[in-house]
């Protein structure tokens, strides 16, 4: 299995990029990973124009995880349930996207296989970027049994 991450914009922070890199380093050794980093939206442009970007970004036959405000909220160990339900499953990639300042359109919503929420709080991109990266590490060793989760 593949985890493919589809974020808009760069990571500009260090410190948060530094985080985001351990992370994708962290979990590269349970699961292959690829980050698409798509550009800001340009003035003007709405959430249909980006919306078709992340879509076009996509593989169309890959399990769809949107991060949204209004998706399932999951602990630790339920979401590491998830992942084991994936591999399970047999999918061959799963995408996570993260949308843009405004949110996702209304063809990503529908295209989603899988609506998650991280959080009942609001976090900025990079924040979520590497909120999303570690709780998957975590879910990993919870599956592996790996006390990093303790």
């Amino acid at each position: 299995m593949k985890f493919r991450f589809v974020w808009i914009g760069k990571t500009k922070n260090k410190n948060w990029k530094a985080l985001q890199e351990e992370y994708l380093k962290r979990l590269s050794h349970f699961v292959k990973c690829e980050v698409t980093e798509l550009r800001d939206s340009a003035k003007g442009e709405g959430l249909e124009i980006e919306g078709k970007r992340v879509l076009e970004a996509m593989n169309p036959r890959t399990f769809a995880v949107l991060l949204d405000v209004t998706g399932k909220p999951a602990n630790s160990h339920q979401l590491s349930a998830e992942i084991e339900k994936w591999q399970n499953s047999a999918y061959k990639e799963v995408t996570f996207i993260i949308g843009g300042h405004d949110g996702a359109s209304i063809e990503i919503r529908e295209r989603a296989d899988y609506l998650l929420s991280l959080s009942f709080l609001t976090f900025t991109h990079e924040m979520a970027r590497v909120v999303l990266l570690e709780q998957l590490y975590r879910g990993y060793c919870i599956l592996k049994g790996f006390p990093y989760q303790k």
